[in-house]
């Protein structure tokens, strides 16, 4: 009988007990310690810089803020721009309707939860003028870029410079802001405003400035369209109120008894005078004055100018029962 051979397992150590299986380190294993204080002082660090890099761009007029339309007090300074045209602000209000603001005020931080305006003031009106009309609170805030000009002189400077280079100021207003900033001490003399506040414009016309002065010193309150004094007419009032001290009290005196209704009247009313000789010093013969229908058959003709008017009335319906009704009216209501 043939001997049979002893078969033996096919893996060696089949039958032993399993060896431990290696370990395998987790990739979420908890961070060493001294790791984890050295990641957090990093992003300390990181936000930190990235703080001081966005408080330094804020301080610097490069980042725009959103602020309350309520915490801009618009009238910090002395306005340059006595008004705004009527059509440019209500295209301005339309532009914004449909693309919102583009552009940014600029702002002083005044250090109490409020802003004092710099330029921007049309933006300013006409956002305004939207959060009144709609209510919608996107019209409520004003984009806005903070200035920290080192004196009040660098304010207005910033203000004239923002208008002169958007929308011309006129003449009349350039020489008002001069006057009220040294009114109110930002500058010594007005010589020294008109240097500082239009130091970009030429000689001749800081020379056309100073003489708008004149007429704002003598006529500021009377006059009810300045800025629409153009500026041949402008220089010829300011040369003749410089040659006669008493035509400002005079002119004053009579478009504050007839103030005129537009600036084609007002204007009218400057010519007048102009014409009849005051503040040259020579009197001049005064032109014809045209007649005025004033009701069908009765004409009014002012003979004396504006300074010292003498009314004539004629036409047929002027007959004795007419200057009987006009007495008894005088007497009534004079």
């Amino acid at each position: 009988m043939a001997k049979r051979k002893r078969l033996t397992p096919a893996q060696a150590g089949y039958l032993e007990p399993a060896q431990q299986a290696p370990e395998v380190k987790s990739m979420f294993a908890p961070t060493p310690p001294i790791a984890q204080v050295a990641g957090e002082a990093s992003a300390t660090a990181a936000l930190q810089e990235v703080t001081e890099r966005l408080r330094q761009a804020r301080d610097g007029g490069m980042l725009v803020q959103k602020l309350p339309l309520d915490a801009i007090v618009a009238d910090h300074l002395n306005r340059d721009r006595l008004m705004a045209d009527a059509e440019e602000l209500k295209a301005l209000v339309e532009s914004i309707r449909t693309h919102g603001q583009r552009t940014p005020i600029e702002v002083v931080d005044l250090d109490d939860g409020t802003f004092g305006l710099i330029s921007g003031w049309r933006r300013l009106s006409a956002l305004e003028m939207l959060a009144k009309e709609t209510g919608e609170t996107k019209y409520q805030s004003v984009l806005a870029l903070l200035r920290r000009p080192e004196t009040a002189s660098e304010a207005y400077v910033a203000m004239v410079e923002e208008n002169e280079v958007r929308v011309g100021l006129s003449y009349y207003e350039r020489a008002r802001v001069a006057a009220l900033a040294v009114k109110q001490g930002v500058f010594v003399t007005e010589k020294i405003a008109l240097q500082r506040l239009f130091a970009t414009a030429s000689r001749p016309k800081r020379s056309k400035i100073g003489s708008f002065l004149t007429l704002y010193h003598a006529l500021d309150g009377s006059l009810r369209f300045p800025t629409q004094l153009s500026e041949r007419l402008g220089l010829r009032l300011a040369k003749s109120l410089e040659a006669d001290a008493s035509l400002g009290a005079a002119l004053s005196a009579q478009l504050t008894a007839e103030p005129p209704q537009n600036p084609e009247a007002e204007q009218a009313a400057i010519l007048a005078v102009l014409s009849a000789g005051q503040g040259d010093g020579q009197a001049k013969a005064t032109p014809a004055a045209k007649p005025i229908e004033i009701r069908p058959g009765v004409f009014m003709r002012n003979e004396g100018g504006y300074l010292k008017p003498r009314i004539l009335l004629e036409g047929p319906k002027v007959d004795a029962g007419f200057l009987q009704r006009l007495e008894a009216w005088l007497k009534a209501n004079l």
